[in-house]
């Protein structure tokens, strides 16, 4: 009798260690698969390469794991991982985590294109900071007739600066297309109506935002600036444009000498009448609009403003440009003498 106690008592020590274990391990899966596991909210960015454990360092180190025990835990399972950006929050579980790694779950990015952007570089080194195509890939894509389908002179004409939702691992070919289409989808019958009431095609619209672009950032103003130029091509007038001129010297001078304005180029609108072959620039959003729905006004000229507020003064004849010109040049001359103190 006695040896059936102890038996049984034995055996009932061993049920219960064994529920407890089992409960223990059942709990752990539990957690693992139903319990958020994080207290915040991380952007991570898996890159070519990097092996599951490294990740999971990552994630570690952000110190927004409650219990890191669970997160190594179940890492232990993951045979691979999907280059891509992923938001982790606390909303996750830690199998989740590993489980949209391992599929590939990515969240979009925004790819903003904003600023100044003068040339095939400058929009290379953008999208290349942003995504994780090397902007040496992007430049080599943007100047290549064959990968654009068109002459890498209209690239500008078929790229609008705007932030774009997509996919960090696009490849440079898909990030090209996307914002083809966006801008496609830009150009509605209403705009391409609007541009042909200003005796313009879509692409011609862009290269004289180009130029209204380089003129001025003063977004109200855009209107008034295209005016003038719209004026003289109605009448059949040199644009003159300094932007384009700028354009010619790659952008390098700080101002524009009379000598410059000799420089044989199809984009020195000094030297030759209508408008240059292609933009000197990725024309906003704003400048477009302000080429197709511009002030109505006579004006042929303008000039910066003598308070150097970014505004500028405009005029109807060459004379009264000519006073405008001065007090500016006046005025330039007093601040430097100025700052020359």
């Amino acid at each position: 009798m006695e040896a059936k106690t102890i038996l049984w008592r034995f055996l009932r020590g061993v049920l219960i260690a064994a529920v407890i274990i089992g409960g223990y391990f059942a709990y752990q899966m539990y957690y693992d698969r139903k319990v958020p596991n994080f207290t915040g909210k991380i952007d991570l960015y898996v890159y070519p390469g990097m092996e599951a454990s490294e990740v999971c360092d990552v994630i570690l180190a952000s110190d927004i794991v409650k219990k890191p025990s669970s997160l190594m835990r179940v890492f232990q399972d993951v045979k691979s991982i999907q280059p891509g950006h992923y938001v982790i929050d606390s909303t996750c579980t830690s199998i989740y985590v590993t489980r949209m790694l391992h599929l590939g779950w990515q969240t979009p990015v925004n790819l903003t294109l904003s600023g100044s952007i003068r040339t095939p570089g400058v929009l290379a080194r953008k999208i290349g900071a942003q995504m994780m195509a090397d902007s040496a890939a992007v430049a080599d894509f943007a100047c290549c007739a064959d990968s654009i389908g068109l002459d890498p002179a209209l690239l500008f004409t078929r790229i609008i600066p705007d932030s774009y939702q997509m996919l960090w691992t696009a490849s440079v070919k898909d990030i090209f297309a996307r914002l083809f289409k966006e801008r496609d989808a830009w150009w509605t019958k209403e705009r391409v109506a609007a541009a042909k009431a200003q005796g313009l095609t879509p692409e011609e619209v862009s290269t004289l935002a180009s130029i209204v672009s380089g003129e001025t950032n003063y977004v109200p103003e855009q209107p008034a600036i295209a005016s003038v130029y719209l004026n003289r091509l109605s009448i059949g007038m040199k644009l003159q444009a300094d932007p384009t001129v700028a354009y010619c010297f790659n952008y390098e001078p700080r101002r524009i000498l009379r000598w410059m304005l000799e420089v044989e180029s199809p984009y020195n609108t000094y030297k030759y009448y209508g408008l240059p072959p292609g933009p000197i620039a990725c024309p906003p959003k704003s400048c477009l609009e302000a080429v197709l729905n511009p002030d109505k006004h006579n004006y042929l000229y303008f000039c910066a403003d003598p308070s150097f507020n970014g505004s500028h003064r405009f005029a109807e004849t060459y004379a009264e440009h000519l006073l405008n010109a001065r007090a500016f040049q006046k005025a330039l001359t007093e601040r430097q003498r100025a700052n020359a103190r």
